[in-house]
């Protein structure tokens, strides 16, 4: 095997053996990177010479019998639109695409006190707004397994990487479903933390009662261990909680006997293709085969969740991207005369086609006349769609639905379509919309070869639950062995 093919916990495992190096195994990331990433278009940005200098200074200290953490020297991509100093910070948009962030996010913080090494930064639809990464004002990423698949969005980049081989694992974002439905769609790990367990300074807002960061990984493991890196209270953030630290890889235990799991039957009626639904339907066999005990159940407020969520997240992207105005940072147009025209024309000119219509829609949704009448009532229904939820956990453990209603589709399939790409989020934005944990795991693949993933949902703070499950699923199942064929492709 090749060092790329490793998980991190292995990576890890051959560090400490002296097997490896940290500089062979970032060498061999970036070797991959340059044979493999002209056809996927993960990366906005390379960062291979700081690489390679870290990963020596790590070996370094190794070798001198300094103390190092065990993540020292193990390398990692991160979403573009967490900040990390010096290095350039676009969110996929021409409005921030010569901005260098001058400090760090949290997360990368964290990240740092571990000395991990950064590969780059990835794409994803711009200001994260998208669900398949082809709204991002550079390029679109392809899927790793049909080139002429989008890989999901909003963090395709960061999916597309961990599937491609070119990351051992990276960080997006999630304010809808942008780390699970990508996950799902690319074949890999992807988990949606609680929100205020990880820290959102220093990443760029887009909604943020919603926003949270989250891993993307080969494996539930590596998840884990993840999670433990970044999870965390944080003074910088008020959304922040305060709660003990837990190490979540206590909880990958192979055994799910008495776990009572909830089926809704919402998220497998209309618009759930037949082959992802029989996929959800196998998994639920699987999970009683091994000891669990599941049951269909019902949610019906969620079917308001979509609705909800784009009155909630336009509204506060409405709110959250109005500092972008040409005056401070960012893109700013050479054709004014006069201020309205520096506003109007940078902001035109700056902002792609997605992001203008959600901040429009955002601002109507928030104007005088309109806001009881939408904004009010979606919170109200968001209130009343986490209480259901609430009901359902007083039953259940955990939640099983699909992650999202189709596999992968064809680039440029749904782009004239918003309300159907909107569609795309059905099953993952009740998730955000409750500020709940919810994970995908890769479980099959559909009659065109692409991955289906299953979604695993639990109530705030019980990400225990969830990777015990998922780590039980993976250890008896194989569909890891099934690797992307990179085939199509006309890029």
């Amino acid at each position: 095997m090749e060092l790329y093919e490793y998980t991190v916990h292995e990576l890890i495992e051959k560090l400490e053996n002296g097997e490896v190096t940290s500089e062979e195994i970032t060498r061999s990331y970036f070797d991959r990177i340059k044979e493999i990433d002209p056809k996927v278009k993960a990366y906005v940005t390379t960062l291979e010479d700081d690489a390679i200098a870290k990963a020596k200074k790590v070996d370094e200290d190794r070798k001198s019998g300094k103390a190092v953490s065990k993540f020292a020297g193990i390398p990692i991509g991160i979403k573009d639109n967490m900040c990390i100093t010096g290095t350039k910070t676009t969110c996929s948009s021409k409005m921030l695409e010569n901005f260098v962030a001058p400090y760090n996010a949290t997360v990368i913080e964290k990240l740092n006190e571990q000395d991990l090494i950064y590969l780059g930064k990835l794409n994803m639809d711009e200001f994260a707004m998208g669900g398949s990464t082809e709204h991002s004002a550079f390029f679109n990423t392809y899927n790793p397994w049909d080139l002429d698949r989008v890989p999901g969005g909003s963090s395709g980049g960061s999916a597309a990487a961990v599937s491609a081989e070119i990351a051992p694992w990276t960080l997006g974002s999630d304010t809808g479903g942008s780390i699970r439905q990508p996950a799902s769609l690319c074949g890999v790990v992807g988990l949606k933390p609680t929100y205020g367990l990880v820290s959102r300074f220093g990443l760029v807002a887009f909604a943020s009662s919603l926003d949270q960061i989250g891993p993307l990984t080969k494996d539930v493991t590596d998840s884990a261990m993840l999670l433990n890196l970044i999870a965390g209270h944080d003074e910088k953030d008020s959304t922040s909680m305060n709660i003990d630290k837990k190490d979540y890889t206590k909880s990958l235990v192979n055994d799910v006997k008495g776990m009572r799991i909830g089926l809704p039957k919402e998220y497998l009626g209309e618009g759930i293709n037949s082959e992802v639904k029989q996929a959800i339907l196998d998994v639920a066999k699987k999970y009683e085969e091994m000891g669990a005990i599941v049951e269909d159940c019902s949610l019906d407020i969620g079917k308001y969740a979509t609705a909800v969520y784009y009155i909630i997240a336009c509204a506060e992207a409405s709110s959250n991207l109005g500092r972008f105005d040409g005056i401070r940072y960012g893109y700013r147009s050479e054709n004014f005369e006069n201020l309205k025209d520096i506003y109007k024309n940078s902001r035109s000119e700056g902002f792609g086609s997605e992001v203008k219509r959600r901040i429009i829609l955002g601002t109507y949704v928030l104007s005088s006349g309109y806001y009881d009448a939408y904004y009010k009532k979606a919170q109200k229904v968001r209130t009343a769609i986490r209480a259901e939820y609430d009901k359902l956990f007083s039953k259940y453990d955990l939640l099983l639905t699909p992650t999202s209603p189709t596999t992968a589709f064809k680039i440029g399939e749904k782009s004239n379509n918003p309300l159907e790409m909107y569609l795309s989020d059905i099953c993952t934005v009740p998730v955000n919309i409750g500020g709940l944990p919810g994970m995908s795991i890769p479980c099959s693949l559909d009659s065109n070869g692409m991955p289906i993933g299953f979604q695993l949902i639990a109530k705030p703070f019980n990400e225990d639950a969830i990777f015990r499950a998922a780590y039980t699923y993976e250890q008896n199942t194989n569909f890891r062995e099934n690797k992307p064929s990179f085939k199509g492709g006309n890029n």
